[in-house]
């Protein structure tokens, strides 16, 4: 596996890779690698991609110092987990590469509306503009490629989504499908700050998931259910809602068909997210 830190460095092997003929396949990460993002550099490798993975945790979504703080850094570990999975190359950008002015603000912003504002864009002001500003640099810096995101940030990849389509980039975006442990917990890297009690109440947001799944219903009906499963974990719920997977648009009680199921909680206050998909009965 060849590890990269260069911007040119970068650019240079991604050009090589095309110019031999070959598809590339980019995984942006901010390390802390977890079963979650081996699941994507596998399913890039399994697609015939030249894997590229990217380790940079990027403040510019982060509006809380302290949450960035404490964003674990494990490189040693993350540089073997790329390998083990089938990462050709692990770029290591540098804050200064990335973000030369900061910790001034950057002059150019990519902010995708309407999609940046709702749910998780309530509580974080400003961090899909940062989402969308480093994966935007990455996907240049990259080039033509399939792009590989996990759908437990369900939201974040709406917004990549409507960003390279917006913006007309040669780049195909690949949702893959929420990896979770054992017990049904999506995995995530905050997990690791869950006390055992934490994490046994945790599980209150991936049964609200799997319950709501089991059969149609209408969209408040959905609603109570998710809530009521967080609430009975003494979860503090953020929100549970249920929306149009594309637009984020809530669902009303007379739409009917597939619908995406979003929950949101604070549990001993690490918070913590998980979506799946939902269908909808409408009311006639």
């Amino acid at each position: 596996m060849r590890v990269i830190s260069e911007v040119e460095e970068w650019r240079s092997f991604t050009d090589a890779q095309r110019a031999a003929g070959r598809r590339v396949g980019l995984v942006p990460t901010m390390g802390a690698l977890h079963a979650g993002h081996s699941s994507l550099f596998e399913a890039a490798k399994n697609r015939g991609d030249v894997v590229i993975a990217t380790s940079f945790v990027n403040p510019r979504q982060f509006e809380d110092h302290d949450d960035l703080a404490r964003y674990p850094h494990t490189p040693e570990n993350d540089r073997s987990v790329a390998e083990a999975h089938g990462v050709d190359c692990l770029v290591e950008p540098t804050l200064s590469a990335m973000w030369p002015a900061y910790p001034d603000p950057t002059p150019t912003t990519v902010s995708v509306r309407g999609l940046s504002d709702v749910f998780e864009g309530v509580a974080r002001p400003g961090h899909f503009d940062g989402v969308a500003s480093v994966v935007a640099k990455l996907l240049i810096v990259t080039g033509p490629c399939r792009v590989y995101f996990g759908e437990k940030d369900f939201q974040q990849l709406a917004v990549i989504r409507q960003m390279v389509h917006d913006l007309s980039f040669g780049v195909e975006v690949v949702g893959c499908a929420i990896v979770r442990d054992a017990d049904g917990l999506a995995l995530s890297s905050r997990n690791v700050r869950l006390s055992e009690d934490a994490r046994r109440r945790a599980l209150a947001l991936s049964r609200a998931i799997a319950r709501v799944a089991q059969a149609p219903a209408t969209a408040s009906e959905h609603r109570h259910d998710l809530r009521a499963t967080l609430e009975s974990a003494d979860a503090d719920v953020v929100y549970a809602e249920v929306v149009d997977p594309v637009t984020f648009t809530p669902s009303s009680d007379t739409d009917s068909g597939d619908a995406r199921a979003l929950v949101a909680a604070l549990v001993d206050g690490v918070r913590l997210i998980d979506n799946g998909p939902v269908l909808l009965k409408g009311e006639q």
